[in-house]
């Protein structure tokens, strides 16, 4: 049955008393404002199927019972939800009718059901409870009474919850992209700069690849510039055991063209391992190979077989003055004589390349990868004093007077005497440094600076002069000279008995008289003597730049015995070398001072080709110019008085001073059989240019047959080389026995 129809009450004001409930809290809307959502018409159907404007028509009608009936949908807060009514339709209306039967003073028996949807009135600036959220739904039960309005107090309105600021989202997300974005950067300039080395590097070792660029070796020259010894480009063969396939068959094809036995190759490519356990992938099969040689062995494409660069040394000489130059090793490391002497200089500093390449057959570098460059450092030359032809015919000459003594060994020292520059220095027997393995090693000794003996006559020349320059003697002196004289347990004879007839110095000098030398070396005393040995360069070595030179030795006055006083004046217990000795008649030539023995003229710089003077020699005073000159001259009675003992050393032309000698040879402190004979002499003899030493050691005699014409040809050939003018004056006349 329809709900019964009736007029709302109305309070002293004429208001309707139902419009108070708009500050209820209830949050139910108006008559005639706009329902939720702005949806005016929308409809709620209830069990009759009146509509709301249905219902709103009969508002102001009287109904039957005279009393105008009034139902006031339940008003949604704004933004609630628009699909509520529906539900309160499925529910039965059972919320709504009970708050409708309350609020209106329905009984509660009754079971009428209005289902109301109105357009949201009109929100007024007394009407703030608008957005209070919807009452709670209440379960079915027993009603309260409700309280009369009067007595309710209004609620205070709640604030509505603050809202999310888009815009403030978006800050805040924009500055957190920002952060991020700031701190990979960060990173990234860190991992870039900063950590590149460390990361970079962790792998590069297993990507790097490193080739060694090779330092030629400096070569040698002569003072002209010719090449004594020099590198020259080569290859190495070498093979790889894991690789090769077929040993025997790569023997025999490499054996033709290395000439070696394959046999000896198949050994080499045996596989072998290493110290630490490690398979050998390297091994030398032959070095300094040709190149058109190595081309050869590259067309064959055998396995595990390959070339190199390598290097050689060449001696375009062969043995011209390989007893100075040495040799090197394979690996051009200086071994003997000069090579190994300056083996620092000549050796140049290998450089490297180190870069980054792929792997497999990818081995190339890798463009824009790691790469460092260090470059080659060339070997400096060296310009010797040595003039090339001057000595071959050196050579050449001391060969042919030495094979006529079975067994010999000889020495020939050229010196240009103001400047103690050598210009030859020779020995015999030599090898060909370019073979030097097929040689004995007493052939490669420098005879020159190594080959000790007891220089006998020869010496006589330093006792003269330290009389003359102490004054105990003139050129004019001549004394009564007995045939014999005795020293201690020693008697020393003359080969020219002077039968105690005066002679002079020259007559001493031309008959090489062992007595009158020691009796001027009494008067000079043992002292004075053997500090004049000093001052001419006796028992200390010359420094002239080769390996393995003997110093000699002098014998202390405190050593000496009662024969020293008769065998050290005419040079025995004296050790001393060729070197020694051409230096020592050098002073005598050069007016008195003493000029360093040296080889080294120039050292040229391997990488700008600059040149630096070699070091300076030493000089110093050993006899005044006066007493130099005298000495000379008396020394040319050796070569022009009839019967002297150094005749056949008299060079055509020019007048030549020197001397005679004949000694013995020691080898680790043991005399040797046989003898050593020598000349040494100089030329011009008015103005000395040239020094010639020459030395000869038989085991059977006879060395002294031999010096003096070995000493004619080669000082003819270097005055003529040098172009010295023959002497214009005729050497002087001596007398021997003065009256």
């Amino acid at each position: 049955m329809p709900p019964r129809s009736e007029e709302p009450r109305r309070d002293p004001t004429g208001s309707r008393r139902g419009s108070s409930r708009s500050t209820s809290g209830r949050g139910e809307p108006r008559a005639g404002e706009p329902g939720v959502g702005g949806i005016s018409d929308a409809r709620a159907y209830t069990p009759r199927g009146r509509t709301i404007r249905e219902e709103r028509g009969a508002v102001g009608r009287p109904s039957a019972g005279g009393a105008e009936q009034r139902r006031t949908p339940r008003s949604t807060r704004a933004g609630g939800d628009p699909f509520r009514p529906a539900l309160q339709v499925l529910d039965g209306g059972r919320v709504g009718s009970t708050r409708a039967g309350r609020r209106e003073g329905v009984p509660a028996g009754r079971s009428g059901v209005i289902r109301t949807v109105q357009a949201r009135p009109a929100r007024t600036p007394a009407d703030d409870d608008d957005d209070a959220p919807p009452a709670p739904r209440r379960r079915p039960g027993p009603r309260r009474p409700e309280r009369p309005a009067a007595r309710r107090k209004p609620r205070r309105p709640r604030k509505p919850p603050r809202l999310a600021d888009p815009r403030r989202r978006l800050r805040l997300g924009t500055l957190l992209v920002l952060v991020l974005f700031a701190t990979i950067g960060i990173r990234l300039v860190f991992l870039q700069a900063i950590d590149t080395p460390a990361y970079a590097g962790g792998g590069l070792a297993n990507r790097l690849t490193g080739v060694d660029l090779p330092a030629p070796r400096g070569a040698i020259y002569d003072r002209t510039g010719a090449p004594l010894a020099n590198s020259v480009e080569a290859r190495y063969v070498f093979a790889d055991p894991t690789k090769v396939k077929d040993r025997p068959a790569a023997a025999r094809a490499l054996s033709p063209l290395l000439g070696l036995p394959a046999s000896e190759l198949a050994g080499r490519m045996k596989p072998r391992a290493l110290e630490n356990g490690i398979a050998s992938q390297f091994e030398y099969l032959a070095r300094g190979v040709d190149i058109s040689t190595a081309k050869k062995i590259m067309a064959l494409e055998l396995a595990g077989i390959g070339v190199h660069r390598d290097e050689r040394r060449e001696v375009p000489g062969g043995d011209l003055a390989a007893n100075l130059l040495g040799f090197t090793s394979q690996d051009m490391v200086g071994l003997e004589g000069l090579e190994a002497r300056y083996d620092d200089l000549l050796r140049g500093e290998y450089g490297r390349r180190v870069y980054e390449a792929g792997q497999g057959d990818l081995g190339a570098p890798i463009p824009g990868g790691y790469s460092r460059t260090t470059p080659a450092k060339p070997g400096s030359s060296l310009e010797l004093t040595i003039l090339r032809d001057l000595q071959f015919k050196a050579q050449q000459v001391l060969k042919d007077q030495t094979d006529k003594a079975q067994g010999s060994v000889g020495a020939v020292v050229v010196l240009d005497a103001p400047t103690g520059e050598v210009l030859a220095q020779t020995s015999h027997p030599t090898y060909n440094a370019a073979k030097h393995e097929e040689s004995a090693p007493t052939d490669r000794e420098d005879a020159a600076s190594s080959f000790v003996v007891d220089p006998g006559s020869i010496h006589k020349a330093i006792t003269f002069g330290a009389a003359l320059q102490e004054g105990v003697v003139t050129p004019d002196t001549a004394l009564p000279i007995a045939n014999t004289i005795r020293k201690g347990d020693t008697v020393f004879r003359d080969t020219h008995p002077a039968n105690g007839q005066k002679m002079s110095l020259a007559g001493m000098l031309a008959y090489s008289s062992n007595v009158g030398t020691i009796e001027i070396a009494d008067k000079l005393g043992r002292d004075r003597l053997i500090d004049y040995q000093k001052r001419f360069g006796l028992g200390q070595r010359t420094e002239e730049g080769m390996p393995g030179e003997a110093s000699g030795r002098l014998l202390p006055a405190d050593q000496w015995s009662g024969s020293s006083e008769g065998s050290v004046p005419i040079g025995h217990s004296v050790d001393a070398t060729p070197l020694q000795m051409a230096a020592a008649y050098g002073a005598i030539a050069n007016n008195g001072t003493y000029v360093q023995p040296h080889l080294i003229k120039e050292v040229i710089n391997g990488k700008d080709g600059s040149r630096t003077p070699g070091k300076a020699p030493v000089t110093r005073s050993v006899l005044s110019p006066q007493n130099a000159a005298a000495l000379r001259t008396l020394l040319q009675a050796v070569t022009t008085v009839d019967g002297a003992t150094g005749l056949a050393a008299a060079v055509p032309g020019y007048q030549v001073a020197g001397k005679t000698g004949t000694g013995l040879r020691y080898v680790d402190g043991k005399q040797q059989p046989g003898e050593v004979g020598s000349f040494i002499g100089m030329a011009p003899a008015d103005n000395p240019r040239f020094v010639v030493a020459v030395f000869v050691w038989s085991p059977e005699g006879g060395g002294g047959a031999v010096a003096a014409p070995a000493f004619r040809e080669i000082m003819g050939f270097t005055l003529s080389r040098y172009r010295v003018p023959p002497s214009s004056a005729k050497p002087p006349k001596f007398e021997v026995f003065p009256r």
